[in-house]
């Protein structure tokens, strides 16, 4: 007995050692990992090693952190999806709670289940406008992404039961997203089938997956205080006036930079030939169809847009996956990159199969989508972006033979992000560029690139849904403005005019609410001046919202090139104010005689058809004057060898 009890008291000895050993080993990576892991989510990766904090994908993939056990996964955003074309298994939706959150496919492209039925992306919600990504994404937004993905037609919502738990922001099962699919109408969804990963793609490389991927240590970047001071929220360093942009324009028309063709191509010849025809053009003195004041030069536009409808062939890049690529966005603020693709890859007048034929190639790709499929919130670190459009530009270059021929000068983009300048750069820089962000300090090239209105659609089926105002006679209030504080220009506005004056209905945000947005929009509809000051970036939809309710703009953004610089005559229609007169706005405002008033308000009724989406497009309405511009600028760009 004694010698059995020598040989039990080692053995215990060493048993407490090695419990105590293990223990501080788990104890010490508990507290590691809660610190480097998000929400100090610790104890699953110790007990479930195998599962990943990350979806890797390749070119096309939604990329997205998950943030949840095995068996559940937290929901914040919601999506309505086409559910048809995947399986339960294969849907992640996630929660990165920082407000942001989406949609992950495991193991397959996210093209694979909306190439067959989505053809439209709608985001929904009350959205205020010109938001800064850069200091995390407007809440409003990401918070109430609903309806983000539908039929073009018909409107599919296959997630409605995650929907309501997810607006209480508790946890949803696997188990109940089972029963949602199989109480659906959409059998396919209720399969647990495991998901096939997605062999054909013409974008794969190793580069990609690392580059694209979301990690777990840059998913936890945050926004530390005191940090330097960004672009967006200080005054620019140096003014471009108006007038100044007039000069630079005038001298880009006189003697263009664009380089020289390697060769020349028919098509080419067909636009240089183009010049000359509009330039020797009749001169229009009484048009039935434009209003003359408000153009630079009625005989020059028209001359343009007639050849444009007998001349201009496009062709479309069929290459990028969904959602990045071939999927607009038709609602809410970058509606303008989601109408122009959606009516533009359905136009059987411009668009040509054959690239042989097309003196215009468009890379159809939505900078938004970009944006919220790839960026990674408050990581402040957008080069995945950049690259990701590189390796684009990269891969249309080697499968085909005409980006390279025009180093691109010949292939255009439209996007309507603030981001899109940067996300643009380099790879891209001899490309014409339609941008919302249409800055001269942020390498916006006047005579090449195209400033695209940014429009803020509320209703996708409907996007002229309240159009029109009061006559100017029923205009009683002289300015007004609401909306938040984005940027530094806002709150010097209200610090001026808040509360200061009952001519000048200067607020800072509506409340929410459906009577706000209608009170809103009755304030635009009975003002003589609507105050459009920059937000974040120059641009802001308020330009073209003042325009769609007859209320004359007063634009007040240092650097911001108006919307078809090239064409239009913004004095006609608008008055456009450098930053430092705001101390001045009333004055300014009540020293324009009313005879100029009247004029004014008359141009904006007649220019307001320029900047309207059609579910099926009239000439010089918005999709026409958006193509004419970027025809018009290659026109006078174009240089032969």
């Amino acid at each position: 007995m004694e010698l059995l009890n020598g040989f039990k008291n080692p053995f215990r000895s060493e048993y407490k050692r090695w419990v105590f050993l293990v223990g501080l080993v788990a104890i010490s990576h508990l507290l590691f990992q809660s610190f480097l892991l998000p929400y100090g989510n610790a104890l699953r990766s110790l007990l479930l090693p195998g599962i990943d904090d990350s979806i890797e994908g390749n070119y096309g993939n939604v990329v997205s952190p998950v943030r949840s056990g095995s068996k559940s996964v937290v929901v914040r955003n919601t999506l309505t999806i086409n559910g048809s074309d995947f399986s339960t298994r294969d849907v992640i939706l996630f929660n990165d709670g920082n407000g942001g959150g989406g949609v992950g496919i495991s193991g397959r492209k996210i093209g694979d289940w909306v190439e067959k039925g989505v053809s439209n992306v709608i985001f929904d919600g009350n959205v205020d406008d010109d938001y800064a990504f850069e200091n995390g994404e407007d809440l409003n937004e990401n918070a109430m992404l609903e309806e983000v993905i539908r039929d073009q037609d018909n409107y599919v919502n296959a997630t409605s039961r995650i929907e309501q738990v997810a607006k209480h922001g508790r946890e949803v099962s696997i188990g109940e997203l089972r029963d949602v699919n199989t109480t659906s109408q959409y059998p396919a969804l209720s399969s647990m089938a495991n998901p096939t990963p997605n062999a054909g793609s013409s974008f794969r490389s190793t580069s990609l997956q690392s580059d694209h991927t979301v990690s777990k240590s840059n998913s936890l970047m945050v926004v530390k205080p005191g940090k330097k001071k960004m672009r967006c929220e200080m005054p620019p360093k140096t003014v471009t006036t108006i007038d100044e942009m007039n000069r630079i324009l005038l001298r880009h028309r006189r003697s263009s930079r664009a380089m020289r063709p390697r060769r020349s191509s028919i098509r080419d010849k067909e636009i240089f030939a183009a010049k000359s025809w509009i330039e020797n053009g009749p001169v229009i003195t009484n048009d039935q169809d434009l209003y003359a004041p408000v153009f630079r030069n009625v005989s020059l536009f028209k001359r343009s847009y007639e050849l444009m409808e007998q001349i201009l062939k496009v062709y479309v890049y069929k290459d990028g996956k969904k959602p990045i690529f071939h999927l607009p966005i038709l609602k809410g603020l970058y509606a303008s990159e989601g109408w122009f693709m959606k009516l533009m890859q359905g136009n059987k007048h411009f668009v040509v199969k054959d690239p042989r034929r097309a003196h215009l190639f468009y890379m159809p790709f939505s900078s938004r989508m970009l944006e919220y499929t790839l960026y990674v919130r408050n990581s402040h670190n957008r080069t995945n972006l950049r690259q990701f459009l590189k390796d684009y530009t990269e891969t249309i270059s080697a499968k085909y033979p005409y980006f390279n021929r025009t180093d691109g000068a010949d292939h255009f983009l439209v996007a309507c992000h603030d981001w899109a300048p940067y996300e643009t750069r380099h790879h891209m820089e001899h490309c014409i560029k339609a941008l919302c962000n249409a800055d001269v300090t942020a390498g916006f090239k006047i005579g090449r690139d195209v400033s695209l209105p940014e429009t803020y659609v509320r209703s996708a089926r409907n996007p002229l849904r309240d159009l029109g105002g009061k006559p100017a006679s029923q205009r009683h209030i002289l300015a007004f403005y609401a909306g938040s504080m984005h940027g530094y220009l806002r709150p010097i506005l209200l610090k001026h005019w808040k509360d200061k004056d009952t001519d000048m209905k200067i607020l800072g945000p509506m409340p929410p609410g459906v009577a706000s947005k209608m009170n809103y929009i009755q304030h635009m509809k009975s003002t003589k001046y609507c105050i459009c000051p920059k937000g974040y970036e120059v641009n802001s939809p308020r330009v073209v919202e003042s325009i769609f309710y007859e209320c004359v703009p007063v634009i007040i953004s240092d650097n911001f090139v108006p919307p078809f610089f090239e064409v239009l005559d913004w004095g006609a229609f608008s008055i456009i104010l450098a930053e430092k007169d705001i101390p001045n706005l009333k004055d300014i405002l009540t020293s324009i005689p009313q005879e100029r008033y009247l004029a004014l308000q008359l141009g904006v009724r007649k220019v307001q058809r320029h900047f309207l989406w059609h579910a099926k497009p009239e000439r010089y309405d918005l999709f026409h004057m958006t193509l004419h511009s970027i025809w018009y600028n290659r026109v006078y760009q174009i240089k032969l060898r």
